[in-house]
């Protein structure tokens, strides 16, 4: 066991864990947010998608003992703590989700997609997001989502973390 220092939604915490933890467990099971979600454990869907340091990683493949001493830490609860992103306001207008299991994956994915891409095509967005599965297949739904987030943030109307 080792401790380790956190900046997880921009509160520090410490937590006392194996350094070959995937952060995935450290955010769930020791930090105590429940909105990261496993899926496959070997970084293929996407469920577990949290930003390191403002880019969309996997969290259950990074052991909590690689990140650097000052990473900061966002999940899905970090997103909209007070006020709900464009992309969580796009998912509830374009009703996104179906069973909803991999959402918290889509959105963080969706929001580091606008950072880096804030007018994507249909392209762009079916390359950036093709690492997230969704077993239920909304994937339109989440292209519209994502398009309708982006025309929010250009005008101003919703959060953008």
């Amino acid at each position: 066991m080792a401790i380790f220092n956190l900046t997880v939604n921009g509160k520090k915490t410490k937590v006392d864990v194996e350094p070959d933890m995937p952060l995935l467990w450290v955010v769930r099971d020791f930090v105590g947010l429940k909105g990261t979600k496993f899926g496959c454990g070997m970084a293929q869907c996407g469920a577990c998608t949290v930003h390191v340091n403002g880019e969309a990683t996997r969290s259950c493949q990074i052991p909590v003992s690689s990140l650097a001493k000052n990473a900061k830490i966002t999940t899905i609860e970090g997103i909209g703590e007070t006020q709900l992103h464009a992309v969580q306001q796009a998912w509830i207008e374009e009703q996104v989700p179906q069973c909803g299991y991999c959402q918290s994956g889509q959105i963080m994915s969706a929001v580091a997609l606008l950072k880096t891409t804030p007018n994507p095509t249909d392209e762009d967005i079916d390359t950036y997001m093709s690492g997230n599965l969704c077993r239920c297949g909304t994937y339109d739904r989440i292209r519209k989502g994502i398009h309708r987030a982006a025309e929010s943030l250009k005008a101003g109307n919703v959060g953008g973390k």
